[in-house]
């Protein structure tokens, strides 16, 4: 494929959680934190998708041949059930499995901490288990750690709490940090993303 192809080919972003104000700030839904920062870079609000999922499109990165179209993407299902719209909007956009990235929590990672990569399984989260049985493993993650539950605290009830107070003071810095690891795997490729933000 010419470069010039692969550029033209869009990108699918899809920030995982669970709708509603309930669910806002939970670990949980760091996904949708994620999203809703690259939509305010973009310049661009939510709109309602018939694929039950709220969505923004637009360019990503500088002018020139790095420029690429993106649709963002915040799945209205709940979390286990977020294959069927990411799967929807995949086949409306017509985005290859590959430009495919979901930005989530992940529980083996300390908080705060980033690990960008393509494929693997889905290790218990249920947003990926989902996507997954959807579509096969063969799209991009970006992990975003949130940590293990401390003592004996339920996973489900752990990433169904918001952050803690301690955590909130430097949530607004890796949220954003994450979404700068989405710009650079989108406009840069998985290597430098990984090179520049796994941690």
């Amino acid at each position: 494929m010419t470069d010039a192809a692969a550029a033209a080919e869009p990108w699918l972003i899809v920030g995982l959680g669970n709708p509603g104000p309930d669910y806002a700030a939970n670990r949980h839904n760091v996904g949708f934190m994620v999203a809703d920062l690259l939509a305010e870079r973009m310049r661009a609000k939510f709109k309602a998708h018939k694929a039950r999922a709220q969505v923004v499109e637009g360019r990503m990165g500088a002018p020139g041949p790095a420029n690429r179209r993106v649709v963002l993407a915040k799945p209205l299902s709940y979390m286990n059930l977020s294959g069927g719209p990411v799967t929807a909007l995949r086949d409306f956009y017509k985005v290859p499995t590959a430009n495919i990235v979901a930005i989530h929590d992940e529980l083996d990672i300390d908080f705060g901490a980033l690990r960008v990569k393509l494929g693997g399984g889905d290790n218990g989260h249920n947003g990926l288990k989902s996507m997954t049985k959807a579509m096969g493993p063969d799209y991009h993650r970006v992990r975003f750690g949130i940590g293990r539950p401390p003592g004996r605290m339920q996973v489900a009830d752990f990433v169904l709490k918001d952050f803690s107070s301690t955590e909130r003071k430097e949530l607004g810095y890796f949220v954003d940090r994450a979404a700068d690891a989405v710009e650079c795997l989108v406009t840069e490729g998985l290597e430098r993303a990984q090179s520049s933000y796994n941690s």
